[in-house]
């Protein structure tokens, strides 16, 4: 168990938790939520002891094991794999210990067999397969575990640092934004192995599917205490929002009685008669605990502009091989890599794709043709006049100017606008104040993120093109991103790990896999079960294509010409056949229908109840009594229950409308 008691913190002058209390159970699966700056970090920083508390007690027991993602990763020469099961620290002892013992002219004997049986315990004799296993799970190929650390990128070092912490035997495992340089077919496996972790884990996160997948315990840092709810990151909101509407119901009435009081107090302060009553009702008002209202997080929101007339189709790709030209040190071709082959694909007006397929499959290199900073090696692509891309590259961050600011990113690309017009749409995008003309250095990695998006929204693409948008945004500005996106009217094409942006954002998906391109016939509940019994249960890199054979998405091709009706006779014989083939195939399909029927009738029945019920529940809410501090329990029962019927009556519709689809089908 782990017991906060009245814990207080300061990092410089500024207060991060005072007086908070909280207590976490042995297997509990806990997301760490707050604003940015709230003390998440802090919090485990305390937990490792790398931090003490300026006042109380935090309390766990002391032979638990602890594992965590180290946040530096030294330039070594030690080959991937090692490195990895380097994590497991009391193995690596134990191994030192046995080499040391066996360079010996005459070794301990008893020593040797307790080193033995220790490590078998240790399972040091599966280490290996279980490092591979790991590493080809977070998207490593087994060719890249032979090369060294210091030959990986920065969120290639990150990688092996978690698993450096999942290779490590733990009672306690600390998670800070594990998903931030992962994809989405590594975010899926490591969600697999954190739902069989039996130990307690403590997960920081922005990314509400994935806490929705894991944990069964949410810890809120909000107005410096620890709040804790049962349940996932949605149920957290729901009881967030029963809180929000007491809170706001105790407000209402406390200002109603004090406005009661208030005037009493002008009308009869001044009459004899009335003085004495007037005087305890000044006693009482001021008496009157003032009731902060319960905060919610300040709502960042934003908007793309309308886009600009756009061509249609958009741009067509005919018989394109998109990949890299290879050069020397001279910087002269030397030949080309080829990553997807023979792309024929169009994009028309209205499109939203989501674009899916495992990491080093070639989403950014076709992002990045689309968008024209690769030329094709072979074929063409052909730009619609009056064709805009926005494009948000994977690294856009790091294209920024860091020693510029935001004011003058705006310039660059609005020379001819006045600055004040450029100041307020920065403010729109909560960079107020000295902050619109300082460096973005010091600024964090959310807010270099909202410039970049900021400055793609300015130029009013008719096309998107997202390369994960959402790395480094925390919870609030990756929902403004998505609520943005959904209600953008121009085409959209997005890679992104974030599953919530990707379902409510897009509607058709189209993969990269086994060097071509292809449409996904599925959601992205079919894209996982994919996964896994492909790559991530075989652990092999190729992913062959998903269910049915499909053909990659091309321009709409001219309908051909009717043929022209041909008569024949037709004997009675025939004509009697064709009447019994006729009564077979309508009791074939009446005994299809029937099934789906009685299902639709089922489901209008059960859609009536919920909506009858949702009406009730409508009514009771309308009503002011249902306020008082009497109802309260009754009120957040009922908050939840309209809740869960919305969400029940959504459910219901989309499997009625799937079988009114199939009825029609059916018909057809």
């Amino acid at each position: 168990m782990i017991r906060f008691q009245n814990v207080s913190l300061m990092r410089g002058t500024k207060p991060l938790l005072e007086n908070a209390d909280l207590t976490l159970n042995p297997g509990d699966k806990i997301g760490l939520i707050g604003a940015n700056g709230a003390g998440k970090s802090s919090l485990f920083g305390m937990l490792r002891g790398e931090l003490h508390p300026d006042q109380g007690l935090i309390d766990f027991p002391a032979k638990w094991r602890m594992a965590y993602v180290a946040q530096e990763t030294p330039a070594l020469d030690r080959p991937a794999l090692e490195y990895a099961i380097d994590g497991d620290v009391n193995l690596r002892r134990l191994q030192a210990e046995l080499d040391e013992l066996e360079s010996q002219d005459e070794p301990d004997g008893m020593r040797l067999g307790e080193l033995h049986g220790a490590l078998a315990d240790a399972d040091a004799y599966t280490v290996q397969s279980r490092g591979e296993q790991l590493l080809l799970g977070l998207g490593f190929s087994l060719a890249q575990m032979q090369q060294p650390v210091a030959s990986f990128s920065g969120g290639w070092r990150m990688r092996l640092n978690l698993a450096q912490a999942l290779m490590c035997p733990s009672d306690l495992l600390l998670l800070d934004e594990p998903t931030n340089h992962l994809d989405l077919d590594a975010i899926i496996w490591l969600e697999d192995w954190l739902k069989r972790y039996a130990g307690t884990l403590i997960i920081i996160s922005h990314d509400r599917d994935f806490l929705d997948e894991i944990v069964n315990v949410i810890v809120h840092i909000d107005d410096r205490k620890l709040k804790r709810y049962s349940g996932n990151y949605s149920g957290f909101e729901r009881q967030r929002a029963a809180q929000m509407v007491l809170a706001a119901s105790a407000i209402e009435k406390q200002q109603r009685q004090r406005a009661h009081l208030e005037s009493f107090i002008n009308r009869f302060k001044a009459q004899a008669t009335k003085a004495r009553q007037a005087q305890s009702r000044i006693k009482a008002l001021s008496r009157m605990e003032e009731l902060a209202p319960l905060r919610a997080a300040a709502e960042f929101s934003f908007e793309f502009r309308e886009p600009l007339a756009a061509p249609n189709p958009l741009l067509v790709l005919d018989g394109v091989d998109a990949g890299y030209v290879l050069r020397d040190e001279h910087g002269d071709p030397v030949g080309s890599k080829t990553i997807v082959n023979h792309i024929d694909f169009s994009l028309q007006i209205g499109q939203r794709i989501g674009l899916l397929g495992v990491n080093g499959a070639g989403k950014s290199t076709l992002i990045k043709t689309v968008a024209g900073e690769l030329a094709p090696l072979t074929g063409t692509s052909t730009l619609g006049k009056g064709l805009s891309i926005g494009y948000f590259a994977q690294h856009q961050v790091e294209m920024l100017r860091h020693d510029e600011s935001p004011l003058w990113h705006m310039v660059k690309i609005a020379p001819t606008t006045r600055e004040q017009e450029l100041r307020n749409f920065l403010g729109s995008f909560n960079f107020p104040g000295d902050m619109v003309t300082s460096p973005i250095k010091p600024f964090s990695g959310g807010e270099k993120a909202r410039l970049a998006l900021a400055l793609i929204v300015w130029q009013r693409p008719n096309l998107l093109l997202l390369d994960e948008p959402t790395n480094h945004l925390d919870l609030e500005t990756r929902e403004a991103l998505t609520m943005a996106l959904a209600q953008f009217e121009g085409t959209l094409v997005v890679v992104s790990h974030d599953r919530h942006l990707l379902r409510a954002t897009t509607d058709q998906f189209i993969i990269v896999a086994d060097g071509k391109l292809q449409p996904f016939d599925g959601d992205l509940d079919d894209y996982k079960d994919w996964l896994f019994k492909t790559k991530l249960g075989k652990g092999t890199d190729v992913l062959p294509a998903p269910g049915k054979a499909a053909s990659t998405p091309a321009p709409a091709a001219a309908p051909k010409a009717a043929a022209a009706p041909v008569t024949a006779q037709v004997s009675p014989a025939d004509r009697k056949e064709q009447k019994r083939l006729g009564a077979e195939e309508r009791q074939r399909l009446a005994a299809l229908r029937k099934p789906l029927e009685t299902r639709v009738k089922r489901l209008e029945e059960q859609m009536a109840k919920l909506n009858a019920k949702k009406a009730e529940i409508d009514a009771v809410l309308l009503d002011p009594a249902i306020y008082e501090a009497e109802n309260k329990e009754r009120l957040k029962t009922l908050v939840a229950d309209q809740a869960f019927a919305v969400r029940d009556l959504e459910t219901l519709e989309m499997e009625w409308l799937e079988l009114q689809e199939q009825l029609e089908g059916l018909a057809a």
